[in-house]
């Protein structure tokens, strides 16, 4: 376990280092200032802005830049769906796939454009070079691009003072993809390429194994994918097997730079934040926050999968390593359940073992982070605009327990804002309770299903939670490859999406509009612990509306059924 240990503290230590340089060029970037890749790209972005026409100066109306936003998105799925359906007649097409069927294809193409990265295919059986590259991988880069632009526009209305503007969502999106998800996918693609990963556009090679069988090895441009889907908290993998495949994770050093890249950029937007609004005990006080949430969740994940499966008690089964079923043995468990806590703490859904399985109270962790509204840490910018939700209800609550008006950073918190964020979260409850019931009632819905009893519904719950919270990994025994499925999890993407963008746009816009609340003698501290506490709670108790439920059904049926000797 010590080893363990030494690799949590490290890991934490190095996404706290590197997260507050980042935080404060990310502030730069979205302010219009001067950052070192500025002479070298400045006169890009200036050429591609008179091109398209846009006006740098020119800011947009948060309603204008929700209306951006849904049509840029519009016209990525348009383009990825035909992508998908037309690759047997694009280039790059070695092993000359077939297009996916119309279901699939809408599945996927909303998929990637929401930054989820559901993938209910094998990517190595499934995509061609072409798609993968001018299709996933560029929407990694803009749906990531997307979140990050409009968390930036959502903190420009919690610091502004009476403006009608927010920015300008075409600047924001083009800033978020040249100046940082370009440059540091770049770097990652070359350390994985060194590592070990392919970057090529070979046919797959045919090989003959040491018993004689013949053994098809897939190739393809994985390492730029692989880059862009950690950093963009994207989380789609190029082979079926995600990042437990060698091919995509080959090293301890290629794992842990991934694990790392997954929290980086989800993490830096704390530290911007309180740049921005110029006092960093703001954000630090968001990031402690978030980092209390994902300790207690790693905790329950390691500890519950470090002390092996209670089954096999009575057997002569060597559990020393803990419960090794469905994880890598050159990662361990350690490394899986940090991971496993990492990618559904950050909206990421990357794996590197097989969620289905963990112990019920070790995917109970992974299932509990995606139902709170992936707001410990989230997505890049999606995660932050979400906690932002929670912090207004936060700061509403505790202005009714000492009787005065809330206030966050001079703005009074009003019964507008506070309907708009309450919108925002009661996204999940109605992702997962509400379509998740349906998959768990209907026919054509539980032929998905690998396991009866309580784990075939913590199946559907982890499903719908990963959908509507635009995580993407998925207990790998749920068949979701069918049309009712591809079209509800299609849906529910769209729902933890752009229903949480709109409402946060539109609490931005109202704070932008307003003055400034001088703080007073009255006024609710919100950099203290006690804050910090409050909000913990406010996003256990208000994230409770989704999983409750679904503990009431899911893993803990399922731990008692263990207990009681049942299997599945």
């Amino acid at each position: 376990m010590a080893p363990d240990f030494l690799q949590f503290i490290l890991y934490a230590a190095l996404v706290t280092a590197l997260a507050w340089p980042l935080g404060l060029y990310l502030a730069r970037v979205y302010e219009g200032g001067t950052t070192w890749l500025s002479p070298v790209l400045a006169p890009v972005e200036g050429g591609f802005f008179a091109l398209a026409g846009i006006k740098m100066g020119q800011g947009q109306h948060w309603t204008r830049y929700a209306l951006s936003v849904l049509a840029f998105s519009l016209g990525s799925w348009a383009l990825l769906y035909a992508i998908l359906r037309l690759q047997h007649v694009l280039p790059f097409n070695p092993q000359a796939l077939g297009p996916l069927s119309p279901d699939l294809a809408f599945n996927t193409a909303v998929s990637f454009i929401t930054n989820t990265n559901w993938q209910a295919y094998g990517g190595e059986t499934t995509m061609s070079y072409f798609s993968q590259m001018a299709g996933l991988t560029v929407q990694n880069f803009v749906s990531a691009g997307v979140g990050m632009a409009v968390c930036a526009a959502v903190i420009r209305g919690f610091f502004a003072r009476e403006q009608k503007t927010l920015g300008n969502f075409w600047v924001d999106l083009t800033r978020s993809v040249l100046y940082v998800l370009l440059p540091l996918s770049i770097g990652l693609t070359l350390f994985l390429v060194w590592q070990g990963v392919p970057q090529n556009l070979m046919a797959y090679v045919s090989a003959t194994t040491v018993e004689g069988a013949q053994q098809t090895i897939s190739q393809g441009p994985a390492a730029s994918q692989i880059a862009i889907k950690q950093l963009g908290t994207n989380g789609g993998g190029f082979w079926n097997a995600n990042s437990s495949v060698p091919y995509e994770n080959p090293t301890p050093f290629s794992n842990l730079a991934e694990m790392v890249s997954i929290l980086l950029i989800p993490a830096a937007f704390c530290f911007m934040f309180g740049r921005m609004v110029r006092d960093m005990r703001q954000g630090v006080a968001i990031f402690a926050a978030m980092g209390i949430l994902f300790l207690g969740g790693l905790a329950l994940t390691y500890g519950s999968e470090v002390s092996g499966n209670p089954a096999f008690a009575q057997l002569p089964v060597e559990q020393s390593a803990g419960n090794m079923e469905g994880k890598e043995v050159r990662f361990g468990v350690g490394n899986s359940a940090l991971w496993a806590t990492a990618t559904t703490a950050a909206s990421n859904g990357s794996v590197n073992s097989m969620h289905d399985s963990f112990m019920p109270l070790g995917a109970l962790a992974p299932m509990l982070l995606m139902q709170v509204g992936e707001v410990v840490f989230g997505g890049v910018g999606s995660g932050f605009y979400g906690m932002l939700s929670f912090v207004v209800l936060t700061v509403f609550l505790a202005g009714l327990m000492v009787g005065r008006t809330p206030e966050y950073l001079g703005r009074k918190i009003e019964a507008r804002e506070v309907k708009l964020a309450v919108v925002a979260f009661l996204v999940m409850p109605l992702g997962v309770l509400g379509l998740g019931a349906l998959a768990a009632v209907l026919p054509i819905s539980l032929s998905s299903l690998q396991d009866a009893g309580p784990h075939g519904l913590s199946e559907i719950l982890y499903a719908y939670s990963s959908a509507t919270g635009n995580n993407g990994s998925a207990f790998a025994g749920f068949g979701a490859n069918t049309p009712y499925q591809n079209t509800m999890q299609g849906i529910a993407m769209l729902l933890g999406r752009f229903v949480y963008i709109v409402p946060m746009l539109a609490v931005a816009g109202s704070l932008a509009a307003k003055r400034s609340a001088p703080a007073s003698s009255g006024t609710f501290p919100t950099h203290g612990p006690l804050f910090v506490t409050l909000l913990i709670a406010v996003i256990l108790i208000l994230g409770g509306l989704t999983f409750f439920p679904a503990l009431a059904l899911g893993p803990i049926a399922e731990r008692v059924s263990m207990l009681a000797g049942e299997t599945f």
